[in-house]
């Protein structure tokens, strides 16, 4: 349908334009699940400025890695080797985030890092691993390698603003964390099943709509207000001389 509806597009520089919306619309579907990946995975550092500059300097980083891929994609996609090592190593990162300590809630969370420099090239090979997906769909969509190019740039911008976004929102959400990594593994799944037989994998807009519903569940439960929990247990400490106070109070009317 995509194909009928570019091929009937008027050949005056709307299609171009219309390719761009959907390269960059691509890049922002396909990019939520990364974005809360590499949330996570610089939320493993401490404080809030090094995770900052955690994400800056691995996104650019990332940001050369995508360039190369795409400038040799056509190259790539002739490799299934590439695409087996970008599902093993999504699907080690969910491993290793289930694998970890629960929380007083149940809760799992990403890997901690000891300095800056070990988190960045975890934030830039899992870039690297996603886009081996997006890129590929990208190229299906255009043979135009300067709009490729275009929309991974804005992507990647996309990217970071969205990252930002979900290091404070992993700290209001429950289970938006579990929900990231659940996705992640849907996209490690069908890089896997892609390089097992293509014709198994499931269409986009299922794996789209799947992340969507894990979302929805990612942000179904906030995490309570500390200051909530320090009243709500207050109110329970005093609750107890509440009770003993008032049978002294019947105690001393019975005796006047």
């Amino acid at each position: 349908m995509l194909d009928q509806f570019l091929e009937a597009s008027p050949n005056l520089g709307v299609d171009t334009f219309f390719l761009l919306l959907v390269l960059v619309a691509l890049e922002a579907v396909l990019s939520a699940d990364n974005a809360i990946a590499l949330a996570s995975i610089s939320k493993g550092l401490e404080e809030p400025k090094l995770q900052q500059q955690a994400l800056n300097i691995g996104l650019i980083i990332a940001f050369v890695l995508r360039i190369a891929l795409i400038l040799m994609a056509t190259w790539v996609i002739q490799f299934w080797q590439f695409e087996l090592l970008g599902a093993l190593y999504l699907l080690w990162l969910v491993f290793q985030h289930f694998a970890s300590e629960a929380d007083s809630d149940g809760e799992h969370h990403g890997p901690r890092f000891a300095s800056l420099w070990k988190a960045i090239p975890v934030i830039a090979l899992t870039d690297l691993a996603f886009s081996l997906d997006s890129v590929t769909t990208a190229i299906a969509i255009s043979d135009q390698t300067w709009l490729v190019l275009t929309g991974a740039t804005i992507g990647i911008i996309t990217l970071r603003f969205m990252a930002g976004l979900f290091i404070r929102w992993l700290d209001e959400f429950v289970h938006l964390e579990t929900a990231g990594y659940i996705t992640v593994g849907f996209v490690g799944m069908r890089l896997l099943v892609k390089v097992i037989n293509e014709s198994l994998v499931p269409p986009q807009w299922l794996v789209v709509s799947s992340i969507a519903l894990m979302f929805v569940w990612g942000f179904s439960k906030r995490t309570p207000d500390p200051l909530e929990i320090v009243e709500s247990a207050e109110v329970a400490v005093n609750l107890p001389d509440a009770e003993v106070k008032v049978p002294e109070a019947q105690a001393q009317n019975s005796e006047i």
